[in-house]
């Protein structure tokens, strides 16, 4: 079969239907080639058990994920997602890098209810891939402090106005009416945008959103008295990378302009205008803003952007040094309230073993009433917990042996996983399965160095398209090949430099040895106040390579 036309696909999709309707109807397990591709606009990719390839007949089924803006949910909605994944997933749900969840499992039958259910808890699945503003993120510490409503406001206006007019989605999944004609999208037009487009609000000095990383972003700046001052904008940030092709790269975005408050919507839709206008629509791997920013330079974007806007863009306003809060344990949230921030490996919410963290949460949701937030560390915070309760929310999370953030690692804490296998299409190496053992290595091996605990950013993907943001990470693994990776270094704490391609085809068992003479080092000759990152950036790799070879000679051979 011919390659796909994306793009002709979305022109002739009749605002997002296509082949859809059908497909949903048909016998088949699986959908046509053009459905899978406006499947990704409702919230749901077609997979394929990879564990099962090979056997006669192919397991199709599908992610289904959620758009919550700033990973807020109310106690009914999470809920309502825990019992989706019992009625039609597979028993877990999944924390993303981007404060949705994800569904794994659901078989095609079951799509409709999926969809239809989480519609009545007031939860879209709309706009959560596919081309177009995919889940604006924003700082998910809860608070009653007005400042941060505020930004939880204008995220939820970005979501709302970025999210594409057409009626297909209640018509195919909710209310199963006719089709009708839509009336044109200002926004999008009828082929959407080049390719996806991820956008955060972060504030000034708390970098726990990766703003950079992101194709545009908000930072909020407050005045003394602490009125919301405006945002500085940012641009052109992206993780995606592809093998073996120097095109393509990953990202950090640009400081564009500083925005007052009533402008950070408009501002930011102004830049999906740009990329809808100027991204590549003849080549998908060069089609996201990033490329827009590197190829014309920022001030070509900002004379651009300055005549799509009818107010003035200032100059960005300095702003203090970026640090990252995850906000895991207990925090203030108010007077007589707190939040209790709980860690999750690879936000993977399910009951293993003796850890019964799936039902634990629930448990104290039902109990308590908490409202719920996801971090964009893949974590979860349960929220409005009166003083009174925190003894027995601690109880309850005991009696499940929900693990705690005082009982893990630094590099556990700081560490993030894509899915990879067994689902994802675009795995070429474990992800999520197999972090629980490099990191049982890499604790290891700074225990041998004497550095125990030691707080590191670490990052694991099953593939170079970057999902759990690894080129910004200190230490990163991409999938190169089956069981081996390639071993990234230098990025910093607070998100603010990319990391760099350190060695290549790095066994999963040799991860631990190659990091442990580098860590050794950084043991003896680090600086006051540096980071693990930072002593490798600093080192530099042709240094740090002569440690990793002068390690591996001493090693006694068979």
């Amino acid at each position: 079969m011919s390659k796909l036309n994306v793009e002709q696909v979305k022109a002739e999709s009749q605002g997002l239907r296509g082949p859809l309707p059908s497909d949903l109807e048909s016998a088949d397990a699986f959908l046509s080639e053009a459905g899978k591709v406006l499947i990704k606009f409702h919230g749901s990719y077609e997979q394929t058990n990879r564990d099962k390839r090979g056997a006669a007949a192919k397991e199709y089924i599908f992610m289904v994920r959620s758009k919550l803006p700033g990973g807020r949910l109310t106690a009914q909605q999470y809920l309502a997602h825990d019992d989706i994944a019992t009625r039609y997933g597979n028993g877990t749900l999944r924390i993303t890098t981007r404060q949705g969840i994800q569904f794994h499992g659901v078989v095609k039958g079951h799509l409709r209810d999926t969809i239809r259910d989480l519609n009545h808890a007031l939860v879209t699945t709309f706009g959560a891939c596919g081309d177009v503003v995919r889940n604006v993120m924003c700082c998910p510490a809860p608070s009653d402090d007005p400042q941060r409503v505020v930004v939880q406001q204008i995220a939820d206006a970005l979501s709302a106005a970025t999210l594409p007019r057409t009626k297909a989605y209640h018509q195919i999944w909710v209310d199963g009416e006719a089709i009708v004609a839509d009336e044109d999208d200002p926004l999008y037009g009828t082929t959407y945008l080049p390719r996806k487009f991820k956008a955060a609000i972060a504030f000034a000095g708390d970098n726990c959103m990766d703003i950079f990383t992101n194709d545009a972003g908000l930072i909020a700046l407050f005045d003394d008295d602490g009125t919301l001052a405006g945002f500085n904008v940012v641009a052109g940030g992206g993780m995606g990378v592809t093998h073996n092709k120097e095109a393509t790269f990953a990202r950090l975005a640009d400081v564009v302009g500083f925005v007052a408050p009533e402008h950070a919507v408009d501002v930011i839709t102004a830049i999906v205008t740009v990329h809808r206008d100027f991204g590549d629509r003849t080549n998908r791997k060069h089609a996201r803003l990033k490329y827009v920013l590197e190829e014309w330079g920022i001030e070509k974007f900002r004379e651009e952007l300055r005549a799509r806007v009818p107010f003035t863009i200032e100059p960005p306003r300095p702003m203090p040094a970026f640090v990252v809060h995850d906000h895991l344990g207990w925090n203030r949230q108010g007077p007589d309230l707190w939040s209790i921030g709980i860690p999750v490996d690879s936000g993977r919410i399910g009951d293993v073993g003796d850890e019964r963290l799936r039902t634990g949460i629930r448990a104290v949701v039902q109990q308590f009433g908490t409202d719920v937030q996801l971090t964009a560390q893949q974590n979860i915070l349960l929220s409005g917990i009166r003083t009174a309760d925190r003894e027995a929310v601690e109880a309850v999370l005991e009696a499940h042996q929900v693990v705690t953030v005082g009982q893990i690692s630094g590099v556990r804490r700081n560490s993030l996983a894509c899915p990879a296998l067994p689902t994802c299409g675009l795995a070429i190496s474990e992800a999520e399965r197999v972090l629980p053992r490099v990191m049982a290595d890499i604790d290891q091996a700074l225990d041998q160095v004497g550095l125990p605990g030691l707080p590191i950013v670490f990052r694991m993907t099953g593939c170079p398209n970057g999902c759990a943001r690894p080129y910004v990470a200190e230490v990163a693994l991409v999938g190169r090949s089956l069981d081996k990776y390639l071993l990234y270094l230098g990025g910093d704490v607070a998100g603010t430099r990319l990391a760099r391609p350190f060695l290549d085809l790095v066994p999963i068992g040799r991860v631990a040895a190659t990091l442990t003479p580098l860590l050794a080092a950084f043991r003896d000759d680090r600086r006051e106040g540096e980071g693990f990152g930072d002593f490798c950036d600093r080192l530099g790799f042709d240094a740090l390579k002569g440690l990793v070879a002068a390690a591996t000679d001493a090693q006694p051979v068979g």
